[in-house]
């Protein structure tokens, strides 16, 4: 007989496995897509309403995580009825959808094979697909400095938060936590146009990432020890530099990869045309190269395999002492 618990840790451990070997599929029909096609045609709807912005951007907000949770239950309640093994394979290939391991890797390589070739060209429009900010005029360093950043973050929002959502919740909380992270990425913008609109979604983001951001303030620190980097200085960098990001959870991965491979990120970026100064993460004893986006991916694998050992060792723990 297979429990909860057991079903939860097949559930992950062949969602983890698919997104190693296949990564993140480029399906129209992926639920991350449909997602941010919901988005985009409720924003519309929404903002012909004869109702105040920010109201609007909270009613998006519900509608969407709310509409996301459902329909995943509805999927999972109609597996259940099929049986048990379709219970846990559609639920294993959500959970694959929320997380993005193989897929960040991949694209950070591509700006890493281009910098390698010399083609900055190249390198720039690789790093605009995993970046927001303006490329067109980046150089080596800067696109450096780009990919380690969207790593380190990504190591968050794409890896940690759907494995933590799945750990405490199921396949349901994972892809409503993509509904989260989808939304805050389309329309949790700080300019004209989305900041009363976005509101509700940057900050639901921002509580939705809060814990799994200080867990990777532990784990980076170990993984860079693991992969032979220096583990104090990880820590030590995450809780110096940490808070000073903008966000109140985008740079403590950032500065605990930062201060693993001793290098300085941050500083002044570029968005449509508008120059954004960034404090600056981390000291910079080496330099920004090809091996810093080759060595901050491996932490990031790292990473992403603690946290699975960790939540697998703590769920049984609690289970053993408490039940």
């Amino acid at each position: 007989m297979i429990n909860n618990e057991n079903m939860r840790f097949i559930e992950l451990s062949f969602a983890f496995v698919l997104d190693l070997a296949i990564g993140d599929p480029q399906w129209s029909y992926h639920p991350v897509r449909l997602i941010g096609r919901s988005i985009e045609g409720m924003e519309s709807l929404l903002r012909k309403l004869p109702i105040p912005v920010r109201i609007s951007g909270i009613l998006l907000t519900m509608t969407i995580v709310s509409g996301t949770y459902l329909s995943i239950y509805a999927l999972l309640s109609l597996s259940k009825q099929w049986s048990i093994l379709g219970e846990i394979i559609i639920g294993a290939v959500i959970i694959y959808f929320a997380i993005s391991v193989k897929s960040l890797s991949d694209e950070s390589k591509k700006v890493m094979t281009a910098l390698k070739e010399h083609d900055l060209i190249k390198a720039r429009k690789a790093l605009s697909l995993i970046v927001g900010r303006d490329t067109a005029n980046l150089g080596e360093e800067q696109i450096v400095r780009a990919c380690i950043e969207t790593v380190a973050e990504g190591s968050v929002d794409g890896v940690l938060s759907p494995l933590f959502y799945a750990f405490a919740g199921g396949p349901t909380a994972a892809m409503a936590y993509k509904a989260v992270n989808t939304l805050d990425s389309m329309v949790g913008h700080k300019d004209e146009k989305y900041i009363r609109f976005g509101w509700a979604s940057a900050r639901l983001d921002d509580l939705a990432n809060y814990i799994p951001a200080r867990i990777s303030a532990i784990l980076i620190p170990m993984a860079s020890f693991l992969c032979g980097y220096g583990f104090r200085d990880s820590l030590r960098i995450a809780c110096r530099d940490g808070r000073k990001h903008d966000s109140p959870n985008s740079g403590i991965p950032e500065a605990a990869i930062a201060g693993a491979l001793g290098i300085q990120i941050g500083g002044p970026s570029t968005y449509q045309g508008e120059i954004v100064e960034k404090p600056c993460i981390g000291d910079a004893q080496n330099p920004l190269t090809t091996k810093s986006i080759e060595a901050a991916t491996r932490i990031m694998y790292v990473t992403s395999i603690l946290f699975i050992a960790f939540g697998i060792g703590a769920i049984l723990c609690l289970k053993y002492w408490f039940f």
